[in-house]
């Protein structure tokens, strides 16, 4: 009986006043709750601001020099010239280089012709011992001079010879970076490289969230070019792969994508050896990439091929959580009118001029990033390091010479 009379006393009025403390309630904890949400996403970008600092906007220094692609011949750095006859042999370097280096020549031009040299002396039987020693001496005499004289015509044929544009191969290691996608940390990526001097392998892996991991390998040997490819493939999360094959025999340049063939061009690279490429070049000789040197790269991507432009930056500090690492920034420049789509690469001296931070950036902003994150090589005296003059208490586990076993990640 009683509770009749309670059910009646909940006016209209005050259960609308109820439903409206209720709303604004609800409202609140929505609000706090994406307040908070915002709070720490503004104390984790600020936090990260600087380690991962995003890729400027695009900037094109004044170009200082264009380098195109040479002819290259194998040749031992330091490695004296063929003796020109027994008595005259130039002096050898008591210790052959530890690094495979190679030297350019431009084409063309006719190729000098060696002085003639003189033949040695020969005493008849029926000669004198005193007789036999004068033509002995001037056999050798002779031959000097013809030397003397090969080697001031090779001086005058200047113009048709580089003096020598060196290209060392990175040593080999199981490499290993943090990678981001637009900004987001995911799991660690790799670049397993490795090269005898002969012959090379690259495969790069990147995970990326809900679409899988993006793989790219290139396999190829070393010609008078440098690194020559054989085999490029692409895989892109579930989807299959696409394979780009450098038909050496018949020169041209075949794709799974798309039945079109390209002409196989000297110095061909594919979108990954092409990183490498330019480190083995900026390696062999790295004064010669200052701020605005551009040099030119035929790349060949799983369906095309296009020249690319890569120019040096400058020297910069890479941030990463182990710490800040000193490299050089080179970036590929637009190809053409409208071109947005962007690579960043920054080699490490200290790290044998491997990379230490690539960055692609799509046209449509899109960026997919690594930094490397392993140890740190301190350099040398001479503000550079390798797996060939880093000491051996040095911790830098992860980088080896060619043709030593690859170390453990």
């Amino acid at each position: 009986m009683s509770s009749a009379p309670a059910v009646r006393s909940v006016s209209p009025a005050r259960l609308n006043a109820a439903q409206r403390r209720a709303s604004r309630l609800r409202w609140a904890g929505v609000i706090a709750a994406v307040v908070g949400a915002h709070f720490i996403a503004a104390q984790w970008f600020e936090r990260h601001h600087d380690t991962f600092k995003p890729v400027s906007p695009e900037h094109i220094p004044v170009q200082v020099a264009l380098l195109k692609p040479e002819r290259i011949e194998t040749q031992a750095a330091g490695s004296p010239p063929a003796a020109q006859s027994r008595p005259a042999a130039p002096k050898r370097r008591a210790q052959p280089p530890r690094e495979h280096v190679l030297t350019a020549t431009r084409p063309g031009g006719p190729k000098p012709k060696p002085a003639p040299t003189a033949e040695p002396a020969s005493a008849p039987v029926a000669a004198s011992a005193a007789a036999a020693e004068s033509a002995s001496g001037a056999a050798a005499s002779a031959a000097a001079s013809a030397s003397t004289a090969t080697t001031a015509q090779g001086e005058g044929t200047a113009p048709q010879s580089a003096p020598g544009v060196k290209f060392s191969v990175p040593p080999s290691g199981e490499l290993q970076y943090d990678t981001f996608y637009n900004g987001v940390r995911n799991q660690p990526g790799t670049i397993h490289w490795t090269s005898d001097g002969r012959t090379y392998d690259m495969v790069v892996s990147v995970p990326l969230p809900f679409v899988g991991t993006f793989s790219y390998a290139s396999r190829g040997h070393v010609d008078a070019f440098g690194l020559a490819p054989d085999q490029y493939v692409e895989k892109r999360g579930r989807r299959g792969e696409d394979i780009t094959t450098f038909h050496r025999d018949t020169k041209q340049i075949g794709f799974t994508r798309t039945p079109n063939t390209l002409p196989l061009q000297d110095g061909a690279q594919d979108r990954f050896s092409m990183v490498m490429q330019l480190a083995s070049l900026v390696r062999g000789d790295p004064d010669a990439y200052q701020p605005g040197v551009t040099r030119q790269f035929y790349v060949t991507d799983n369906d095309s091929g296009e020249i690319w432009p890569i120019e040096t930056i400058g020297d910069e500090t890479v941030h990463m959580e182990q710490g800040t690492i000193d490299a050089r920034h080179f970036m590929r420049l637009p190809r053409r009118e409208g071109d947005r789509r962007r690579i960043d690469v920054w080699l490490a001296p200290s790290l044998g001029w491997l990379p230490a931070r690539l960055v692609q950036t799509e046209p449509n902003g899109t960026q997919i990033e690594l930094v490397w994150r392993g140890r740190i090589a301190p350099p040398d005296a001479n503000g550079t390091a390798s797996a060939d003059d880093t000491p051996s208490g040095a911790p830098q586990p992860s980088v080896t010479d060619p043709g030593a076993a690859p170390a453990k990640p």
